[in-house]
């Protein structure tokens, strides 16, 4: 084997990069795209698409998730993203609408194969380090998306949006060949059995058996309604800001809007290298109600309709949705077992989608009915309702325990 496991970490942590960059591209850019490539401006049909795009890969990851079983991720991605490659150049070509639709969703359906990335890298790594991984990988998450608008709103500036497809396209080759560059040098057979290792064989009768022992288990009851009222709440904010932007700001270009879409992608960056240079005094669940309450605040402020008002609200967002995210995942490795992470993680991510959903619908409703400022408005509630249903499911933990380390033993601060 001529590579190590941490050589093989960093490749799987270069696809994330990619793939992220070249999915939120046009993410903050939805309504200018429908505008210029269809000339349909109707900010519920933006809400719409967006809703049908979570539907899609919610549908789709499931029947990867079973694919894998049998065929190693880096040799399923190869032919995926191959496939999605060829169908972002069909949207690139395409002229109607509805066939816009269809083959976008396919798209997607192709693309949703990368969600196993996660827990790929997840089985590579000690479960001692676990902890620092959930927030590298938000991290990632935050940083794919700080590229992607700013990339997104440079091609909007300068080129037609369309080209945006072809840049998906190009994104996807480019992981192909990182996957083929993996499969040589380690030597990865087709059939998954021959790489799992000896544990997740001892496992995997375990979870076989227990599969049908109950929809969702009792301790992820609490967390999957908080889950999703957080994302529900977060992503409420995201269609339309890039225009709410340009509607109060007279700094209104594509690229400007992209690097105020980006701003909690920055903060992200502050709040993992804190995270890891610090602890906190407060214990997980405390530092989770502290989170909820900078959101709640952040989405106030950014209603405002002052531009630096907003720069203001999306630092502090950004901080509050890292911490929130960081360590709701933390909290979901903690309350389940290492043999049942994959599961479970399926399942908190099926809820986290299905807030994006209500989120997209709700937004778009929202804007056609009322305004811009109104999805703000919504999250501030949401978040209120966040807040507060988890202070009353978690209220023992959240004052009785004592601090926890997140991301390793260091100097302890307030906050």
């Amino acid at each position: 084997m001529f590579l190590s496991t941490s050589n093989i970490k960093q490749s799987l942590i270069l696809l994330t990069v990619i793939s992220v960059i070249c999915d939120s591209m046009i993410l903050p850019f939805y309504p200018q795209f429908f505008s210029q490539a269809f000339g349909v401006s109707d900010p519920i049909h933006t809400g719409y698409y967006i809703a049908s795009c979570c539907i899609t890969v919610m549908l789709a990851f499931p029947i990867w998730a079973r694919v894998a079983k049998k065929i190693h991720e880096l040799h399923l991605w190869v032919y995926t993203q191959v496939a999605s490659a060829i169908l972002g150049i069909f949207c690139f070509y395409v002229e109607d609408l509805l066939s816009f639709w269809i083959l976008s969703q396919f798209m997607l359906v192709f693309k949703a194969s990368y969600l196993l990335i996660y827990p790929f890298v997840m089985r590579l790594e000690e479960r001692d380090s676990h902890l620092n991984m959930v927030g590298l990988f938000s991290v990632l998450m935050h940083f794919g998306a700080i590229g992607g608008a700013l990339l997104g709103g440079f091609t909007l500036n300068y080129f037609a949006p369309r080209n945006l497809y072809l840049i998906m396209a190009g994104g996807d080759l480019l992981q192909v060949l990182v996957c083929i560059f993996l499969i040589y040098r380690l030597g990865i057979a087709w059939a998954q059995e021959q790489t799992l290792s000896n544990n997740e064989k001892e496992n995997k009768s375990s979870v076989k058996a227990k599969r049908f022992a109950g929809v969702l288990p009792s301790y992820l009851v609490k967390l999957s309604l908080v889950s999703l009222l957080f994302y529900f709440a977060a992503f409420s904010l995201r269609p339309f800001l890039s225009l709410y932007w340009q509607q109060i700001s007279k700094f209104n270009s594509e690229i400007v809007s992209g690097l105020v879409y980006s701003i909690p992608g920055w903060v992200a960056l502050v709040g993992l290298w804190l995270n890891f240079r610090f602890n906190s005094r407060l214990n997980l669940h405390q530092r989770i109600l502290v989170a909820f309450s900078w959101t709640l605040l952040a989405s106030v402020i950014q209603s405002s309709g002052s531009d630096w008002m907003l720069v203001l609200g999306r630092i502090i967002y950004g901080w509050g949705l890292f911490q929130g995210m960081v360590c709701l995942e933390v909290l979901l490795f903690k309350v389940s077992e290492p043999k049942h992470y994959a599961r479970d993680f399926s399942r908190i991510h099926w809820f986290q989608n299905f807030g994006v959903i209500l989120a997209s619908f709700t937004s778009g409703y929202l804007v056609a009915e009322q305004n811009l400022r109104w999805p703000f408005f919504a999250a501030a509630v949401l978040f209120a309702i966040t807040l507060v249903t988890f202070l009353l499911s978690y209220k023992q933990q959240i004052f009785n325990r004592k601090p926890e380390t997140l991301m390793g033993e260091k100097q302890v601060v307030s906050g």
